[in-house]
């Protein structure tokens, strides 16, 4: 139970659902409301989908790439801790946003769903260390269903959240949604501390 737990937060601060709401708002302005909802649809489905694939593949790429499990635990929570400091800061890097040319590229399309939304919003680098990593550490056949089915309710709450980001945004606006970013940050900063030592002590 503790660690479905653990696996909970460490996925929903990664996807971070409430900060996604005033990017996802950012990208479909002027757009009709129908069509904001099927983009939110659409991505989150596509997201799920490469999650989904990242989870079930798991175990076979990391035995294909030769890489035990203390490694990936290790680069895993470092890779998390750099998620968290740019959370703690209120900023994006690559992590977790796009560059200055994959926006102007988003905004010449007028589908948002798979570029940027899918990937590298939803399912970006992050979210797929996470899944990778929840692969990697389920025992048995229950820890198994409980962690797909705390994926779909991630994937859940982020849908609830796309869909209601003008709500959020009248309610908390960019600074509010910053304060709760900064604060899910520092949790996930000791998460990815205790995956760094988890993943030492398995390799010694």
């Amino acid at each position: 139970m503790e660690a479905l737990l653990s696996t909970f937060v460490v996925l929903f601060v990664v996807v971070d659902p409430i900060g996604l709401a005033p990017i996802f708002a950012g990208l479909t302005r002027g757009m009709e409301r129908a069509r904001q909802r099927r983009q939110a649809i659409r991505g989150t489905l596509l997201a799920g989908f490469i999650l989904f694939a990242f989870f079930f593949s798991g175990d076979t790429l990391l035995r294909l790439l030769g890489v035990g499990l203390p490694a990936f635990r290790i680069a895993g929570g470092i890779l998390l801790f750099l998620l968290a400091i740019d959370m703690i800061f209120a900023r994006r890097s690559g992590l977790r946003s796009t560059t200055v040319r994959e926006q102007a590229e988003a905004a010449s399309k007028e589908d948002v769903s798979v570029f940027p939304l899918a990937f590298p919003l939803i399912a970006g680098p992050g979210a797929l260390t996470t899944v990778l990593l929840m692969a990697n550490a389920r025992s048995s056949a229950v820890e198994f269903i409980g962690m797909l089915a705390l994926l779909l309710l991630v994937l859940g709450m982020t849908l609830a959240s796309l869909l209601s980001a003008p709500l959020i945004m009248r309610l908390l606006g960019e600074t509010g949604a910053n304060v709760i970013s900064r604060l899910l940050g520092l949790v996930l900063a000791a998460l990815a501390v205790q995956f760094v030592l988890d993943g030492i002590r398995e390799s010694l």
